[in-house]
């Protein structure tokens, strides 16, 4: 597809996979809005891609504030006066166990991860509808498969967005706008650097460069399908652990234990 001219709004932008997603939408020449909560950073994203010579916008938010996200959504469209393709991207994990994780933290994860996505879908949805046109990536993860011990509250909120991705597929056939799940697999960025993961390893041979997943976020903008899983392979296992869960669960209780006893020493 060509995305030279067509208007990118790419939440979670200053670092990670969204930063990485803004410059391949910004190689081709797209026009790329940078949304995060982090102004600095994202100003520091904003001078980086200047050398593509293509249109980038700033925009401060947090998307947790439904508030904040229909202001951002009204002055986006002023300005933009469209909105091709909608990246909901950002979120974030808490490493501990549903007895030890407090409230606040599971549902800070769930307004961040979840919600915000909703809050996005639902104030740049209506445009697209309108024009007929339009794409939606909802940046998930194989957690949003696989239930991981450990990681409930983060699961719950990517199991959610696959649910209301599906959901929402069903919904939109026939009207010019699509939506597709990207969900990767272990990816280098800071996600790991928040304290709960103590001194858990951080990535192993298989993990993926945020290039590697940007690349699959250009191509689900464009994509019919609903879900692309990164790396491909991977789809397997989650065919696998639904199929035969009794044989998958158990292995996946052991890593938990192996990497909880690992994490306090």
């Amino acid at each position: 597809m060509d995305y030279a001219g067509r208007v990118v709004v790419i939440t979670g932008a200053s670092s990670g996979i969204g930063e990485q997603s803004a410059e391949e939408f910004a190689k081709l020449r797209a026009n790329v809005i940078l949304v995060s909560r982090n102004e600095e950073k994202l100003k520091e994203v904003e001078k980086k891609l200047s050398k593509y010579k293509t249109n980038v916008f700033v925009y401060a938010c947090d998307i947790s504030k439904k508030n904040q996200v229909e202001t951002m959504g009204k002055i986006i469209i002023e300005k933009f006066g469209t909105v091709d393709v909608l990246v909901n991207n950002a979120g974030f994990g808490i490493h501990n166990t549903v007895n030890e994780t407090k409230i606040e933290e599971m549902e800070s994860q769930m307004m961040t991860n979840f919600f915000g996505t909703m809050y996005c879908t639902k104030v740049f949805l209506p445009k697209m509808l309108e024009q007929r046109s339009g794409h939606i990536v909802n940046v998930a993860s194989v957690a949003g498969s696989i239930g991981l011990p450990g990681m409930a509250s983060y699961c719950a909120s990517k199991f959610a967005m696959f649910g209301f991705s599906e959901s929402l597929s069903h919904e939109l056939k026939g009207t010019g706008v699509g939506i597709t799940v990207v969900s990767p697999i272990m990816v280098r960025t800071n996600f790991f650097n928040h304290a709960s993961f103590g001194k858990m390893p951080r990535y192993s041979a298989t993990s993926l460069s945020s290039k590697t997943v940007a690349n699959a976020v250009v191509r689900a903008a464009s994509s019919p399908r609903l879900e692309i899983v990164v790396p491909q392979f991977v789809r397997f296992a989650i065919w696998i652990k639904q199929t035969l869960p009794y044989l998958i669960n158990p292995i996946i209780g052991g890593i938990f234990r192996k990497s909880m006893k690992s994490k306090m020493d």
